[in-house]
């Protein structure tokens, strides 16, 4: 069992990939990241001295530190945090735990470059509608929460890209971009490594509203639908954005927890 400040494998599960995922900091020494170069969904890596150095930003936020095994490494770190008024946690067993559970990891590998503030700086065409809300969803919750966004005129993405070092995605003639028939969320899934059902099924959802495939999965031409309202409400892509996170928010948990929930008038039928 858990002690009071440790948090299982299970619970975290049920919380990466949603907004009230806690700010993750893997604070593993480099020599067991180097043995095994994967972090879990949203993980940012700090090295365990240095954690005392986020503390201001931290503070009054739920924190899950881990290690290799969730011993001293994490313990430590984790208490300094609580001492600086951060809500931290460790990771019951630590990264050994989440990858014997089966649980996906991202490739670290695949991450592009950081920039000064630590984060990653993505850049892609402006006026998004499917995929370019897709897929900065997919990033900010499970690989980087804190990534930056630059939405620009499309004859600029290249340009913007190489001039702010930035990572361009969901234009031709890039990496992170749409590969035969399926599109540039599910180029993230598979190149960050971070597959699972839910995930899945809601990549088939955003290839058929993406690509007008809407044979491929009933709910497809609801997000095309709601995704061009959005873009009809917003005439700021960022605003848009963050309106569309909370869309990617009920279509992911609905592709985890409610597939197999229905509705009816009399509410009964429903039960039947």
């Amino acid at each position: 069992m858990a002690s009071y400040n440790e948090i299982p494998v299970s619970t975290l599960a049920r919380l990466v990939g949603t907004p009230d995922c806690p700010v993750l900091l893997d604070v593993r020494i480099d020599e067991d990241f180097d043995a095994d170069p994967h972090l879990i969904p949203g993980a940012v890596r700090q090295p365990f001295l240095d954690v005392i150095k986020l503390a201001h930003d931290l503070t009054g936020r739920p924190v899950v530190v881990y290690c290799q095994k969730g011993l001293k490494i994490s313990q430590g770190a984790a208490a300094l945090l609580r001492s600086a008024g951060a809500k931290a946690e460790v990771l019951e067993g630590g990264q050994f735990a989440w990858r014997d559970a089966g649980l996906p990891m991202v490739l670290a590998e695949k991450l592009p470059p950081l920039d000064a503030s630590g984060r990653t700086v993505w850049v892609t065409r402006h006026r998004p509608k499917i995929d370019r809300i897709a897929c900065p969803w997919l990033i900010r919750r499970f690989v980087d929460p804190n990534a930056q966004i630059l939405f620009v005129a499309a004859s600029q993405v290249a340009s913007v890209a190489e001039r702010f070092n930035a990572t361009p995605f969901d234009i031709e003639d890039v990496f992170w971009s749409h590969r035969d028939e399926k599109c540039t969320f599910d180029t993230m899934i598979e190149e960050f490594g971070i597959s699972h059902d839910a995930l899945e099924r809601l990549a088939v959802i955003v290839r058929g509203a993406d690509t007008n495939r809407h044979d491929l999965a009933p709910e497809a031409a609801g997000l095309l639908a709601a995704s061009l309202g959005l873009s009809r409400m917003y005439r700021d892509d960022l605003e848009q954005l963050e309106a569309g996170m909370l869309l990617y928010d009920a279509f992911y948990r609905w592709a985890r927890d409610a597939t197999d929930e229905g509705h009816a008038w009399p509410a009964a039928l429903t039960k039947a």
